[in-house]
């Protein structure tokens, strides 16, 4: 707790009208959030990387972003960092009621199910269990939890043919848009197309999201060993049969 405070009062130092940084001064909530999510998606690099130094420095940083928007709020009069902690505390018990409470629940899938519950209960203001999900969310994380939250209410196939079924269905529709050569028509239907490979991901317990990263460091790795085979000369100059040869070749590798 004395180096989170520590970190408080760094920020405030550094936000003082007299003695501040001017860098840090000028900011606002809104001009911070390009950094915030840079910051966001270095925590998640060292994640997947398994880095536990990056990481460890990553969430300072991460925590650094936290703290500055709190201290905005705060200069603003309009919460502090007891604010923010109340509220998330209150909530954790909130929500989970079989640890702090008298319910029982056996499961993670029923535990997420209840968290559900619950959060429409206290989101009165909303009129759709879709309301919630940022706007600003990357696609495929965001076409998960549509799915998600639609398959709390029931609206979710049991069993993987159907899902199977709906992306050839899908991907016909997508071939017969091409053959119109509506790009509005097409562009539609390879969105439909990627929300139900998502929901695929979704029904095997795949992050959609961490599958397509994985897919495009192969692609990465193996067009840097295509590259490697040009050192001398180049890449430009090859044919798509002799890049291919070599893509081949970096399979094997």
């Amino acid at each position: 707790m004395k180096a989170f405070e520590k970190l408080m009062q760094i920020v405030s130092d550094l936000r003082d009208e007299t003695n501040g940084c001017p860098w840090d001064r000028k900011q606002t909530p809104k001009s911070l959030v390009p950094n915030f999510i840079e910051e966001l998606y270095e925590v998640i690099e060292a994640i997947e990387d398994e880095d536990d130094e990056a990481m460890r420095e990553e969430l300072g940083d991460l925590m650094l972003h936290l703290v500055f928007q709190v201290q905005i709020a705060q200069e603003q009069g309009k919460f502090g960092m007891e604010d923010v902690l109340d509220a998330i505390n209150n909530k954790l018990v909130r929500r989970h009621p079989h640890i702090f409470g008298d319910e029982r629940v056996d499961t993670a899938e029923a535990v997420k199910l209840n968290w559900e519950l619950i959060k429409k209960k206290e989101k009165k203001d909303r009129k759709s269990v879709l309301d919630g999900i940022p706007r600003s969310m990357p696609a495929l994380i965001q076409a998960w939890r549509l799915q998600e939250k639609a398959a709390s209410v029931g609206f979710d196939w049991q069993e993987l043919p159907p899902v199977c079924d709906k992306i050839q269905e899908e991907h016909t529709e997508l071939m017969e848009a091409l053959k119109s050569g509506v790009k509005a028509d097409i562009e539609e239907e390879l969105g439909d197309l990627i929300f139900s490979i998502v929901n695929l991901a979704r029904k095997l317990d795949i992050d959609a999201e961490v599958a397509l990263k994985a897919t495009n460091r192969k692609f990465y790795d193996r067009f840097q060993y295509i590259e490697a085979q040009y050192k001398d000369t180049d890449i430009n100059e090859a044919d798509l049969d002799e890049l291919d040869t070599h893509w081949k070749k970096a399979k094997e590798h």
